[in-house]
């Protein structure tokens, strides 16, 4: 009996023994099948999340941002101790102890199943675990999966210390709101630092991770109470706070962004512009869009947030005072239900929701409102963010035409800014104003660097993101004949060389062109000077047909106005379209003597690890290291940029583009108190209007035209629609950055002729007609009609000259050049020219 007990139990043991075996290597070879092509866990050393890059203005303030996932990634040794506590007692309590994985908690969890058959299945994993599945894995629930996750988990134990898992959990983690990280989390719902979070906020992020939306902040308030005092609660257990401190944390209230108790961190940045959507394109476009919006990039704007407001009031005022001009009423074409009226509360829930600009200051702050009631002398509005309603009287729209009731309806969404005394600010009215139109871009940028210090790309960002400074491509009009004369300068023409100023006929196999001055007059012989002051079309045309318009096409590729440029006759008028962006580079060329500048939007870029990968000057500083330069002396800078022409070449032009200011097309409209050159440029039909100009440092140019081009009407010209614009931001630029002479190159001297015949005059001479013109030294230029130049068109018989003092004369028969027989004046119109710029 007793060998038959021991048989047993000896059979039994072996069975027993035999089934351990089988099953440990059962278990082993499963392991050993899904670890075969398991992922590097190796890589996580090298993390390097997708992280907010972030735009600085020259100032040094955050001015943007811009994300897919919005993550800061925050250190281990950043990440204070009472974060990663309230975490690790959130979803891992024995973290610091265990090696990879709870085999408690898994053994808890799979008996929970059983139990409950299946109804129940929480999670066992550990934050290592849960690394694993976020980085390596995917996040299906399968067996297949958990194995793969344990022996990942324990792989990566024996290669990374806690802290730096920790560490990879803590910023990798979705919290919500588009929310990734603990840093992010801390921004997005409490506008705090990590270093700023009180326990209860830490505790009510640690409650996260399992399912952000089920704890929502306010449609899930009570739920998120219950879960955040829970993690209070298990903080206490684990011995993380004192008694004090919990049931301090858990009675306080959950305070958050979403609940209105602490302003977004979005509201202390800027509005989004134009500047930094222009820098998000370009730069996307050079690292592409997953290192722009992930790569962690810090991004130094060469923006002056000063000049960049400027800029902004400069142009709406130019474009709303031409809009009020026309008397035309169009509103925002938004309109609120009249089932969303009935109370206060309906109309401001129902405002709130209406998509338009709220991003527009033009003298004050524009608000949207709604109409509520019309009246005969008045309008009554609710407006976005002011108590109460508001009254509108009739003698506010005196300027359109119409109505209250022709033009308004109740539920209409309009916009209102505050009428204010000029003398002391104070409240007057309310008034209507619309966003109009009409639209424009302006550029400004240093004439040495190309660093852009404003841009704006249109009336308003949140009404239209399209930017007309960099994406509109317009006919540039006048303001591209400063080419043409460049040309003419380097080919051998001096500021007096004599062109006819005479009718001209163009065989262009398509028909007979007829270029024409704006003012219909011809003025026979005229110095090269006057012809750009005046910005006469017909010596435009002799000089490029003089000079040859491939050379006129070369010079303005090496400009960069142009990739290529057509050289048909009628492109020396502007009609060929480019940007304002590349026209205001190209004339910082002429400002700065002749060299090359690149321009651009970003002084440096940095990596997430403060690495540089871009940087925009290329000068070099010889002594900047030196500890101590002698009195006196400043720091030498070697710039190595290309020439583009001549620097005599480039003097001589600044020198006749002031004559436009001074005595010009754009005389009377330009006053800064300071050297100023500049162009204007009005193209066929008043489509497009332009002014680009420049003082010693600062070059700036404004754009204006409907995006649909059309005419603008009579009496619309670049200098009388962007020469204010010019003026009013250029005054604030030269109070900031001052301007001086234009900087005279060696090699040359001056003589004085007079503008208008090209003869040389004494140097004693005076006068409003005598002007000192540059000459390169060694050059013995041809005054007087020795210098004529008719570009290859005949003058033309019985030409009625308009000379000086001359009033207008009326509609007169001419020969022209080609011996034809045509008629003109009295004045020019809009349609006389097919192609290029009147002005």
């Amino acid at each position: 009996m007793l060998r038959f007990v021991f048989s047993f139990f000896g059979a039994l043991f072996s069975l027993v023994t035999i089934g351990v075996v089988a099953a440990a290597l059962m278990i082993g070879a499963v392991f050993w099948f899904y670890a075969r092509d398991l992922p590097d866990h190796e890589d996580l050393a090298t993390y390097a999340p997708k992280t907010i890059s972030r735009i600085y203005s020259g100032e040094g303030r955050m001015i943007d941002e811009f994300a897919v996932e919005r993550r800061l990634f925050a250190p281990a040794e950043e990440i204070p101790d009472l974060v990663k506590q309230a975490f690790i007692s959130a979803e891992d309590k024995n973290f610091y102890t265990h090696k990879g994985y709870d085999a408690r908690g898994i053994v808890a969890a799979g008996i929970e199943a059983v139990k409950t058959r299946g109804q129940t299945v929480r999670g066992a994993s550990t934050i290592t675990q849960q690394v694993m599945k976020n980085f390596l894995l995917g996040g299906e629930r399968t067996g297949e999966r958990k194995i793969k996750e344990l022996i990942l988990a324990t792989r990566i134990e024996k290669t990374l210390s806690k802290e730096k898992i920790l560490e990879l959990y803590l910023n990798e983690i979705f919290l919500g709101q588009n929310s990734y990280g603990v840093a992010a989390a801390a921004q997005t719902y409490f506008n705090k630092t990590l270093s700023e979070l009180e326990p209860q906020d830490a505790a009510y992020l640690a409650a996260l991770p399992k399912a952000p939306s089920n704890y929502h902040p306010v449609r899930e308030m009570d739920r998120a109470l219950e879960r955040r005092n829970f993690v209070l609660r298990e903080m206490r257990e684990n011995g993380y706070l004192d008694q004090a401190a919990y049931e301090a944390a858990r009675d306080a209230p959950l305070l958050t962004v979403q609940n209105g108790d602490y302003p977004p961190f979005r509201d202390s940045l800027p509005p989004r512009d134009y500047f930094t959507d222009e820098i998000r394109r370009q730069l996307s476009e050079d690292f592409g869009e997953g290192e722009f919006f992930g790569g962690g990039l810090t991004i130094r704007a060469t923006l002056d947030p000063e000049m960049q407001s400027e800029a902004a009031v400069s142009l709406r005022a130019g474009l709303e005072q031409y809009d009020r001009g026309l008397g035309q009423w169009r509103g925002t074409g938004k309109t609120i239900p009249a089932d969303r009226l009935g109370t206060e509360a309906d109309w401001r829930a129902a405002l709130s929701e209406v998509e338009v600009a709220r991003d527009i200051f033009l003298q004050d702050a524009w608000y949207p409102a709604v109409v509520l009631d019309i009246a005969d002398q008045s309008m009554t509005l609710g407006i976005e963010g002011v108590e109460g309603t508001a009254q509108v009287p009739r003698k506010d729209i005196a300027w359109m035409r119409g109505s209250f009731v022709d033009n308004f309806q109740v539920g209409d969404v309009v916009h209102v800014r505050r009428m204010t005394e000029d003398s002391d600010g104070s409240f007057i009215r309310w008034t209507l104003r619309q966003v109009p139109a009409i639209q424009g871009g302006f550029v400004a940028m240093d004439v040495n660097t190309g660093r852009v210090l404003a841009m704006q790309g249109g009336f308003s960002y949140q009404h239209s993101v399209f930017n007309r400074a960099t994406q509109a491509t317009r006919q540039p009009g006048s303001s591209f004949k400063p080419f043409v004369y460049a040309a003419a300068l380097d080919s051998g023409f001096t500021p007096a060389t004599i062109i006819i100023d005479a009718p001209i006929e163009v065989d262009t196999g398509a028909g007979i062109w007829r270029p024409r001055n704006a003012s219909n007059k011809f003025y026979g012989p005229t110095p090269l000077r006057t012809g750009i002051e005046r910005s006469r079309n017909l010596m435009t045309v002799r000089l490029a047909q003089e000079v040859g318009m491939r050379t006129v096409a070369g010079y303005a590729e090496r400009f960069g106005v142009y990739d290529r440029m057509n050289p048909y006759l009628a492109n020396a008028l502007g009609s060929q379209e480019t940007t304002l962006y590349r026209m205001v580079s190209a004339y910082a060329m002429f400002a700065n003597g002749g060299e090359r500048v690149e321009p651009t939007l970003v002084d440096r870029v940095q990596d997430r690890w403060g690495n540089t990968i871009y940087r925009h000057d290329p000068r070099e500083c010889t002594d900047c290291s030196v500890a101590a330069l002698p009195r006196g002396r400043a720091p030498q800078i070697v710039s190595r940029r290309d020439r583009v022409i001549n620097a005599i070449t480039a003097y001589q032009l600044t020198s006749m583009m002031r004559g436009v200011v001074e005595r010009g097309t754009a005389a009377g409209r330009v006053n800064l108190g300071v050297p100023t050159a500049g162009k204007t440029g009005t193209t066929n039909d008043a489509r497009d209007v332009w002014f680009v100009g420049f003082t010693s440092n600062i070059v700036a140019g404004c754009y204006m035209g409907y995006d649909q081009p059309r005419p603008l009407g009579r009496g619309a010209y670049g200098a009388s629609m962007c020469g204010p614009v010019f003026n009013q931001f250029m005054k604030k630029a030269t109070a900031k950055y001052g301007g001086g002479p234009f900087e005279v190159p060696p090699g040359g001297h001056f003589i004085k002729i007079d503008r208008y015949t090209g003869a040389r005059l004494p140097n004693e001479a005076g006068g409003a007609d005598v002007v000192a013109e540059y000459f390169r030294d060694g050059e013995e230029p041809i005054f007087g009609m020795g210098a004529l130049v008719d570009g290859g068109f005949a003058m033309g018989a019985n030409l009625p000259l308009f000379e000086r003092g001359e009033a207008d004369a009326g509609a007169q028969e001419v020969t022209t050049s080609t011996g034809r027989k045509t008629t003109v004046g009295p004045k020019a119109t809009f349609g006389t020219l097919s192609s290029g710029g009147l002005y």
